[in-house]
């Protein structure tokens, strides 16, 4: 896991102003922070159905969970939180977390274990998207009373049955471990709800930050909390716009209207090399780029065309060219720096080799297919890229822009023939991908298993639904890193998945930002321990 930043220095660009000796940039206020992002991803802040990338940005400011990671020393993993400390039992089957003293939420009620093992219970019993991970404990809305249990000082979890202790709790660093303030929460609970349709657009949390506002497509507005338990945040609000266009992002941090631009393309990033007082920080992300195939279409399912398509892809020309520097290729669905990630990347375009499997799957002439793309210059760019490489061997692929909801809903909705899109994992164990890419125990309609990547596919995932579950379960390490070594070498040969990249986050911002983070591989933004 590497990060490092470098300051850029040169003549100012853009909107100065006048003062005495010379011309600076216009600046912030000092205790605000205000970001440009690209938030149109976001269709709740209900941490038991937020499943988006800007929603989890939002959360981990908003909530804390029993355990958690510390955005200044990311490498020590995860770290005690609203629990201080924690137990294991005899069989490894249950855990028991000592809660905090002394918190409060921002209503002012008491953060209590009780509001943790409901808020637990609250994402199984409302079983919404992101509930698998809790449920692929053995966690149902029959057996929650019994099996997530609380007293006065202390919550435990009883899983089905005996898992790697750093599994369930890295499990529980992710958004639907998140503990809310269920008094508060259930105050607006209508037609039986629990209280989601309010908490979509409201927060109840004990954390660094209190939601002010979000107005979709445009805002999110986040207040400190000076109750905070690591201490009031020196970024009294924080404001983060959605700002489509790399340009417009650009711009606005040349002209000082805001600290950091978060979607910069590699030649927004390049031109501003020339501004003064601008750094660039980039992590190496958990995102991957990828494409997927719809396995209800009778051509995309035939074993040579799945083939075909990953030998239609111009890895190192997008690499190299308007990539550069904000992704490298990957080709397995673990990224590198986790458990179990491996570095093969067997895939190159050749057009004649995959001319040559359209032969043999009877489709030599190709065939028309839909594609999903959210609204953003680099994935258009991508789509972009795959269908003129697809037109050479036949294949029509007709783009269908919209925004990232948009186009989610019908991914979810198994309606697209390709998906192009991002994935991140939501928490640092090597389950968290291989129990959605190579994971689908229920391929029918009905299962209705939208968290599942393979099930969105119709995919029945070819019997790596039973590798994964053995190697989830495998406490020696070195034979579950084999594990995940053989079920990737297996996926890239017989998913419908095409993984293209791994994500580098270049953020550009201005240099009195100190200490700002965006989870580098492992988790979300956090915006507490930021100072300028």
């Amino acid at each position: 896991m590497t990060s490092f930043s470098r300051l850029l220095s040169g003549a100012a660009i853009g909107l100065a102003v006048a003062v005495t000796g010379g011309f600076a940039f216009a600046e912030t206020p000092a205790n605000m922070l205000v970001i440009a992002n690209r938030i149109d991803d976001i269709t709740s802040l209900d941490p038991a159905q937020s499943f988006e990338f800007a929603g989890s940005d939002v959360l981990r400011n908003v909530y804390g969970n029993l355990v958690n990671f510390d955005p200044l020393d990311l490498e020590a993993g995860y770290q005690p939180d609203l629990a201080t400390e924690w137990s294991v039992s005899e069989d490894g089957k249950s855990i028991t977390f000592t809660m905090r003293e002394g918190m409060t939420f921002t209503s002012g009620n008491p953060v209590t274990a009780e509001d943790a093992a409901m808020s637990l219970r609250r994402v199984v019993t409302l079983n919404k998207t992101p509930a698998f991970i809790l449920t692929q404990f053995g966690f149902t809305p029959e057996n929650v009373e019994e099996t997530i249990t609380f007293d006065d000082k202390t919550v435990t979890i009883t899983t089905d049955k005996q898992y790697a202790t750093s599994f369930i709790l890295n499990a529980l660093t992710a958004n639907v471990g998140s503990v809310i303030d269920i008094k508060t929460v259930m105050e607006h609970e209508a037609d039986g709800d629990m209280g989601n349709t309010w908490l979509s657009t409201n927060s109840a949390g004990s954390y660094a930050y209190k939601l002010d506002s979000w107005k979709p497509n445009e805002s999110v507005t986040l207040s400190s909390n000076p109750d905070f338990y690591k201490g009031a945040p020196t970024m009294e609000r924080v404001i983060v716009r959605h700002v489509q266009e790399s340009a417009s992002q650009r711009l606005l941090l040349e002209r000082g209207d805001i600290d950091i631009a978060r979607n910069l393309n590699p030649e927004d990033v390049a031109g501003i090399e020339g501004a003064d007082g601008v750094k660039i920080i980039d992590e190496l992300k958990g995102r991957l780029m990828y494409a997927s195939l719809n396995q209800k279409n009778e051509q995309l399912s035939k074993p040579q065309v799945k083939q075909a398509f990953k030998y239609l892809i111009d890895y190192q020309g997008m690499q190299d060219s308007f990539l550069k520097g904000k992704y490298t290729i990957h080709q397995n669905f673990l990224p590198a720096t986790y458990l179990g990630a491996v570095d093969d990347n067997p895939f190159t375009l050749d057009i004649e080799k995959a001319k040559s499997l359209l032969e043999e799957a009877g489709v030599p002439e190709g065939f028309a297919i839909e594609a999903g793309v959210r609204e953003s210059q680099e994935r258009i760019e991508i789509a972009q890229s795959m269908q003129n490489q697809f037109a050479k061997v036949g294949i029509t692929m007709n783009i269908t822009v919209g925004t990232a909801a948009q186009i989610l809903s019908r991914y979810r909705a198994r309606e697209l023939d390709l998906y192009l899109g991002e994935w991140g994992p939501d928490y640092p164990d090597p389950q968290t991908n291989a129990g959605t890419f190579a994971y689908n125990p229920d391929n029918s309609d009905e299962a209705g298993a939208t968290g599942l990547l393979a099930w969105r596919n119709a995919w029945d995932a070819g019997g790596l639904t039973e590798k994964v579950d053995a190697a989830v379960i495998e406490t020696d390490t070195a034979k579950r890193i084999q594990m995940y070594h053989d079920i990737q070498a297996e996926f890239r040969e017989i998913s419908p998945f095409i993984i293209m990249f791994q994500q580098i986050e270049q953020s550009a911002m201005r240099d009195n930002v100190t200490d700002f983070s965006t989870g580098q591989a492992i988790t979300a933004a956090s915006y507490w321990q930021v100072t300028k």
